[in-house]
C-alpha cells in the first residue's frame, strides 16, 4: 500500500508515539475498504504502540478511528483514505493522538482546551488538494485537545454520493454539527476565532499591548519571510503581520524552479520559510488583515497600521509583502456561485466533478494546465480564451490539442455564470468576431486568468501603479520615507518565488539602512 519512502517516513515518525493508540475500521466491501486494511496493517507492523481492529461500527464506511486506548475520548477519524496531501496530516494524528505535543502557540492550546458547547465538524477533502491538509489538522488537533470536539475528515472521492447529496462543490468544505461552517483555506486561529467568540477581543488586547517594532512587516509569503529572517539576523525588532503564512505557495503545486532543490511543493516550501522565520526571534501575528497604512508625519516617526479587528500595530519602517490573488472574470453569478461550481484552484476542487462538465476560463500556461489536468478527471472541458490564439507554451497547447474531450474556444468573452439558484448549470459566452452570444451547459467552472495584487489598503497612502502595484526603486523603496515593499505586490517585473525571496532580503537591507540614518542613536539595532 505505502511506496518505501512513505514507509520510511512513518519508520522514523512513529517512535515519537508515547501512548498507546488503537486504529479501529469500518469497513464494506469496497475497494477502498481494502486499501484502509492494507494501510492500516502496514501502521501496525511499523510500531509497537500501534494496533488495529476492524470490527468498528461506524455508519460512515468505509472509515477508520484512530483512538487513544487510555483515554478514548482523544480520537479523530478518516472516512476514506487520507493519502496524497493528506498523509501528512494522517502521520499528524497518528502522533498528537500518540501522545506527541502540538508545536501551535500555547496560549492558543489552552484556549482550544476551554472552549464549552458541543462541536461535530466533518471535512470534506481531495487527495489532491492542497488547502485541505491545514484545515484537516486544525479540527484534529481541536478534537485532541478538547473533548467536547469531534472531527472526522472525508475524501470526497469515496463518498460521491455523500458529496451530491450535500451539495459539496469545492474542498475543503467543513460543516458543523451538520450546518456548512466554512470552505477554502482556514488557519487554525480563524477555525478557534469561529467558535470562541472571546478570542477577537483577546487578540486584539494581545496585540494592543505590543511597543513600536523596529520593522513590521506585512505579509508572510516568500517576500515577508526572507525579509523576517534577515530583519532578525540583523537585530531589528521584528514582527510579521499575516491572514496566514506562506501566501500563494500555499495554493501552488509542484515548484521545479527554486535553486536550492530539483522539485518541492508549495505548503512543504511554506512549512519550511515558517520554521525558519519561528527559529528567529519574530513576532508573529496571524489571522489579522492590515485595513490601511498611515505613514509617519516626519521621517524617523512611528508608522502605524490598523488591523481589520480593530488593534493597531506601530513600527519605525514598514514592509509590504502582502503578494497577490486570484483574478477573477467580474460577470454576473460569479460571486454567487463561488465554491457552488465557480472555483479557482483546479487541482483541489477537481476530483469533485469527477465524470462532469467543466470550462477553464483563461488560455495561458495556467489555464490550458488547468485543462490537461481535468479532461483525466471530468467528461468534458471547455476551454474559453479572450485572445484570438492561446497563450500558453507550445508544448502544453500540443499536449491540450491531443485530448478528445477539450474543446478550443478563443475570441470569446465570458459574460455571465449561470445557475439554478444551488448551483452552476452553464455560463454565457460572446463572440468577439461577431459579437454573437453562446450558451454553455455544465457544471463547474475553473477560473484562471492571472493575478491581482493585494493593494487595495494602500490607495492613498503610497504610490501605486496603473496597474495597482506599489512603486519601489533598487532597494525596496516606496514613494513614503520607512516604508518598504517587496514580491508580487509591487512593480517588480517578474512574479517568481525565488525573485520575492531575493526582494524580501533586498527591502529588508533598504530599511535597516533607512534605520541606521534617520532613528536616534539610542534606538538604532544593535
Amino acid at each position: 500500500m505505502l511506496d518505501a519512502q512513505l514507509t520510511e517516513a512513518l519508520r522514523a515518525h512513529l517512535p515519537k508515539i508515547v501512548q498507546p493508540i488503537e486504529l479501529v475500521a469500518s469497513l464494506d466491501d469496497s475497494a477502498t475498504s481494502t486499501k484502509i486494511t492494507e494501510l492500516l496493517g502496514e501502521l501496525d507492523v511499523l510500531s509497537s504502540n500501534v494496533s488495529v481492529r476492524l470490527d468498528g461500527d461506524d455508519e460512515r464506511r468505509p472509515s477508520f478511528r484512530i483512538v487513544r486506548i487510555d483515554d478514548p475520548d482523544v480520537a479523530v477519524a478518516f472516512g476514506g483514505l487520507p493519502l496524497g496531501h493528506e498523509f501528512t496530516s494522517l502521520v499528524l494524528a497518528l502522533l498528537q493522538v500518540g501522545g506527541h505535543p502540538s508545536t501551535a502557540d500555547p496560549d492558543l492550546l489552552d484556549q482550544i482546551r476551554g472552549i464549552e458547547g458541543t462541536h461535530r465538524f466533518e471535512t470534506f477533502f481531495s487527495q489532491s488538494c492542497q488547502n485541505c491538509p491545514d484545515v484537516v489538522q486544525a479540527l484534529n488537533l481541536m478534537s485532541i485537545l478538547n473533548p467536547n470536539i469531534e472531527h472526522v475528515a472525508i475524501d470526497g472521492a469515496a463518498f460521491q454520493d455523500e458529496v451530491d447529496e450535500r451539495e459539496v462543490m469545492a474542498v475543503p468544505t467543513v460543516f458543523h454539527n451538520g450546518e456548512t461552517f466554512g470552505q477554502g483555506r482556514m488557519t487554525l486561529e480563524e477555525l478557534v476565532a469561529k467558535i470562541d467568540a472571546g478570542s477577537i477581543d483577546r487578540a486584539v488586547e494581545k496585540i494592543e499591548s505590543m511597543d513600536p517594532f523596529d520593522v513590521l512587516i506585512i505579509g508572510a509569503g516568500p517576500a515577508g519571510s526572507s525579509a523576517a529572517v534577515y530583519a532578525a539576523r540583523k537585530g531589528m525588532r521584528t514582527a510579521v503581520v499575516a491572514d496566514r503564512f506562506g501566501g500563494q505557495l500555499l495554493d501552488t503545486l509542484g515548484i521545479e524552479n527554486l535553486i536550492s532543490t530539483p522539485y518541492t511543493e508549495g505548503p512543504k516550501l511554506a512549512a519550511e520559510l515558517e520554521n525558519n522565520v519561528r527559529n528567529h526571534d519574530v513576532e508573529i501575528i496571524t489571522g489579522q488583515r492590515a485595513e490601511r497604512l498611515d505613514v509617519a508625519d516626519e521621517i524617523g516617526g512611528l508608522h502605524s497600521v490598523p488591523l481589520e479587528s480593530g488593534a493597531v500595530l506601530q513600527a519605525r519602517s514598514v514592509l509590504i509583502s502582502t503578494g497577490a490573488r486570484w483574478r477573477k472574470m467580474a460577470v454576473p453569478g460569479e460571486d454567487e456561485y463561488a465554491n457552488r461550481g465557480v472555483a479557482y484552484c483546479p487541482h483541489c476542487d477537481g476530483p469533485l466533478y469527477k465524470g462532469k462538465r467543466t470550462a477553464v476560463i483563461g488560455g495561458g500556461n495556467s489555464g490550458v494546465e488547468a485543462a490537461i489536468d481535468l479532461a483525466g478527471i471530468t467528461a468534458h472541458v471547455t476551454l474559453i480564451e479572450f485572445a484570438d490564439e492561446l497563450r500558453a507554451d507550445e508544448v502544453l497547447q500540443n499536449k491540450l490539442r491531443s485530448l478528445p474531450n477539450v474543446t478550443v474556444i478563443t475570441s470569446a468573452m465570458t459574460t455571465e455564470v449561470i445557475g439554478d439558484g444551488k448551483k452552476v448549470v452553464g455560463l454565457t459566452y460572446r463572440d468577439r468576431n461577431d459579437e454573437s452570444d453562446h450558451h454553455v451547459e455544465l457544471d463547474g467552472i475553473f477560473v484562471q486568468i492571472g493575478l491581482l495584487p493585494n493593494t487595495e489598503w494602500l490607495e492613498g497612502s503610497i504610490a501605486l501603479s496603473e496597474r495597482n502595484e506599489v512603486e519601489i526603486d533598487t532597494h525596496g523603496a516606496t514613494s513614503a520615507p520607512g516604508v518598504f515593499a517587496a514580491g508580487d505586490c509591487t512593480t517588480v517585473p517578474f512574479k517568481q518565488i525565488v525573485v520575492s525571496m531575493g526582494a524580501g532580503s533586498t527591502a529588508m537591507l533598504g530599511a535597516f539602512d533607512h534605520l541606521i540614518r534617520t532613528t536616534r542613536p539610542d534606538a538604532v539595532p544593535a
